[in-house]
Parts: C-alpha cells; sequence; structure tokens
C-alpha cells in the first residue's frame, strides 16, 4: 500500500512500506523542486519496472547483460496521452536475445498495468 500526504505547500510525503520519498512541483509552478513530479514518478515506475523485468528475464536464461537503460517520454496530443519507451541493452548479446527482451519489455507488470483498462474509486475518510 502507498500512503500520501502532504508535507508542506506542493510537497507530498509518499510512503510505501518502510520507504519514504517526496513528489514536488518545479518552482516555474509555485513548488519547491524538492523531488519529481507525479508524472516523473509515473514514467519512472514504467522505467523501473522495465529494467528490472528484463535483467530478471536475462538472469535466469544467464545472458549477459550488462545493463539497461529505459528513458520514458509522454507526448499529450489532444485527449490522447502516449507514452514513447526508448530502451537501451548494454552486453554481449545477439539479434535474437534482443528480440526476446524487447519482448520481454512489454510483459513488466506495470506496462500491463497502464495498457490495462483501469477504473480508479475515491471515498472520503474522516477522522474522527
Amino acid at each position: 500500500m502507498i500512503t500520501g500526504r502532504r508535507k508542506e505547500k506542493y510537497v507530498a510525503e509518499i510512503t510505501s512500506g518502510t520507504h519514504t520519498f517526496v513528489a514536488d512541483i518545479a518552482q516555474k509552478y509555485g513548488g519547491t523542486d524538492l523531488g519529481p513530479d507525479p508524472h516523473e514518478i509515473f514514467e519512472a515506475s514504467l522505467a523501473a519496472c522495465t529494467i528490472i523485468t528484463v535483467q530478471m528475464y536475462a538472469d535466469r536464461k544467464e545472458w549477459k547483460l550488462e545493463s539497461t537503460d529505459v528513458k520514458i517520454s509522454i507526448d499529450k496530443e489532444g485527449p490522447q496521452s502516449h507514452l514513447l519507451r526508448e530502451i537501451t541493452f548494454k552486453g554481449d548479446l545477439n539479434e535474437e536475445q534482443i528480440t526476446k527482451l524487447m519482448e520481454i519489455a512489454n510483459k513488466c507488470p506495470i506496462h500491463k498495468l497502464m495498457t490495462s483498462e483501469i477504473s480508479i474509486s475515491t471515498v472520503l475518510v474522516t477522522s474522527s
């Protein structure tokens, strides 16, 4: 479970298990830029999941994947948003392995979540 609370002006303190980090917005929008903005966290989730998923697969296959670099950008045109994920694999890999790793990248859990039909329920919780 992820929890968040307002820490100051536009800073949100996010807690996940034993980890805590902050989200904020840029100074030009009135924030203090103490952490990534929510869009950057969204993009980072896809990048991190992609890296971890392909590395786990390569490890199981004992492939020589040294590192994976992922760059995510959001293009918002009209009512639809488009994510561009650029992946670079470093290591001693052949074309067949690279093709398979690209296929595996599309199977990372965050990719599946982002491309699924999602509904969000919001409820007000009052304190006593």
